[in-house]
């Protein structure tokens, strides 16, 4: 079904579509130039691993702006959404990046007036003494207006008991999300369980956080995969006999003792790469452009923190 606007514009609406032709009318009714700041987006999002349902959810996000648009170009009524986000997921499972990428993408469809990125911390919010930490945060917010701010770790806010002053940094963030609600974004993002917690330090803040985006662990599948591409960016490659013992190790993680997640596998490719050239310099046997390359099983090691021996 096509609609035309006031400006000659053309708006396909697509009812009742089909699964397995979900790809093929994704082309048909998504055009690069008229939905450039979702592909770039999305773009970002397919090179990173496990993030299916992070594209689903930029996705959605990027629709409720553009039909919310497409309304207001109809003379229909148009409500200004609340767009502040809740990041919940393990560390190194990409939540920074994907903010990044929201705040882009933002700036583009003409949300955010500059679409800038700041990330604060508590040490930038909480003061060390009463009424320090209303002014620091109220800066904080200031800087972030028309862009987006991004707390990692927030529920560090709720640390210290009663007397601390991390709730009045909270109920200062509450406060302007309802006085402000439309000038900048607040994306606060941490651990599942801190979380939780964290959301019950103020009444109002639930509420306040329609969107939520919970990033998952990544799988052994996963991991081995980001393996494979971390290595070849970094110009080596794997042996089979090492490949295998990844996909071992990784099926046989627990978190806590041990991160599914990308920073993780960065760490221990970063490792193997350190343990290749100690072991080319140790075994004195002549270098060329197969053994600067090569990583091998013997490569590999685990230490005792992560829990698992392979």
């Amino acid at each position: 079904m096509m609609i035309q606007t006031k400006r000659r514009e053309k708006i396909q609406i697509n009812l009742n579509s089909s699964p397995d032709k979900e790809m093929v009318k994704e082309k048909e009714l998504l055009s690069l130039d008229q939905h450039y700041p979702l592909f770039k987006a999305e773009k970002k999002i397919t090179g990173m691993i496990g993030m299916k349902h992070v594209k689903d959810f930029i996705r959605e996000m990027y629709a409720l702006v553009y039909v919310n648009e497409c309304r207001h170009k109809l003379e229909l009524e148009a409500t200004r959404q609340n767009y502040h986000m809740l990041f919940i997921g393990n560390p190194g499972t990409g939540k920074t990046t994907v903010a990044r990428i929201m705040a882009e993408m933002m700036k583009e469809m003409h949300v955010l007036e500059k679409g800038h990125f700041i990330e604060a911390e508590r040490a930038d919010l909480v003061g060390e003494y009463i009424g320090q930490t209303a002014q620091k945060t109220k800066d904080v917010i200031k800087k972030a207006e028309g862009g987006i701010l991004f707390i990692d770790e927030a529920y560090s806010l709720a640390r210290g008991g009663e007397k601390d002053f991390g709730r009045e940094a909270v109920d200062t963030l509450v406060k302007a999300m309802e006085d402000q609600q439309h000038r900048f974004i607040l994306i606060l993002a941490g651990y599942p369980e801190e979380m939780k917690q964290f959301l019950r330090l103020n009444p109002g803040l639930p509420s306040r956080f329609p969107n939520t985006l919970t990033f998952q662990d990544f799988s052994g599948s996963d991991m081995l995969e980001l393996s494979k591409n971390l290595i070849q960016e970094k110009d080596y490659q794997a042996t089979d006999a090492l490949l295998k013992q990844l996909y071992r190790h990784f099926q046989q993680l627990r978190y806590p003792k041990a991160s599914h997640n990308g920073r993780y596998v960065r760490n221990l490719v970063e490792r193997m790469i350190r343990r290749h050239a100690l072991r080319l310099l140790e075994e004195g046997r002549p270098i060329n452009k197969h053994t600067l390359m090569t990583l091998e099983a013997d490569d590999m090691t685990i230490t005792e923190d992560e829990g698992v021996q392979v």
